[in-house]
């Protein structure tokens, strides 16, 4: 019952979002402290869906170590249902959510920083920690892509999922507006209410490019090779 290093790989990812998230739910910031909380930022959403993945992974990797060797139809039963559901985690919200973190936040971050992410923020939040919520996300669910086969649900059926999560967090967006009369990303006070519809249908357009990307990105990885050597036996 030796682990493999991709096993280790995913404990160490999961150990450092828990850093992460407790070391954000700890910090003395005024806009935690109204309406919505955390919750009303999409990186925190993020980071718990991240979390609950790769807790997810670490799951089914301790539950196929233990369940090993066994002849049980049940467990495997179990197993199978636990892989389908992180394989539909991975496809419609750990990587498109994830990936449209770090594109969105950098993109905007580089063109004006005080759009997305104010200069003030420092005086909180520690760059290793703005690094673990807006950087490394993507890296780990890259490695994650690279390292574990994952089955995607028919496209259709995959871009309609990211596109409620996408217009649910948009509808969440502004009935916190609707509710403190502040949006929640400084970008969106500066913008007229048509701008704003735009900008909400592009970002849900984006977030279901992401959705495709990572589909290719899956099937160039684990697909592609598998044909070519098919064809070349």
């Amino acid at each position: 019952m030796a682990l493999i290093p991709s096993q280790v790989l995913r404990v160490a990812i999961l150990l450092s979002y828990f850093s992460i998230l407790c070391h954000y739910k700890a910090l003395d910031m005024p806009a935690h402290q109204t309406y919505g909380g955390s919750w009303k930022f999409l990186t925190f959403i993020d980071l718990v869906i991240q979390a609950v993945f790769f807790g997810l992974c670490v799951l089914i990797d301790v539950s196929s170590l233990l369940t090993k060797g066994a002849d049980s139809r049940e467990q495997e039963r179990q197993l199978k249902k636990l892989i389908g559901l992180r394989d539909w985690m991975m496809a419609v919200m750990a990587f498109p959510v994830g990936a449209f973190v770090v594109f969105t936040f950098w993109s905007l971050y580089l063109y004006d920083r005080e759009l997305v992410y104010p200069k003030l923020l420092d005086n909180f939040i520690p760059q290793w920690l703005n690094h673990g919520m807006h950087t490394t996300v993507l890296p780990f669910i890259i490695i994650e892509m690279r390292t574990t086969h994952h089955k995607y649900p028919r496209r259709p059926w995959g871009l309609a999922a990211v596109c409620c999560f996408g217009v649910g967090y948009v509808l969440w967006t502004c009935w916190v507006h609707q509710v403190t009369g502040v949006w929640v990303y400084p970008v969106l006070e500066r913008i007229a209410p048509l701008a704003r519809v735009v900008f909400f249908s592009a970002m849900t357009a984006v977030i279901c490019v992401f959705y495709v990307l990572g589909e290719i990105l899956n099937s160039y990885i684990w697909v592609q090779p598998h044909t070519e050597k098919v064809k070349g036996q």
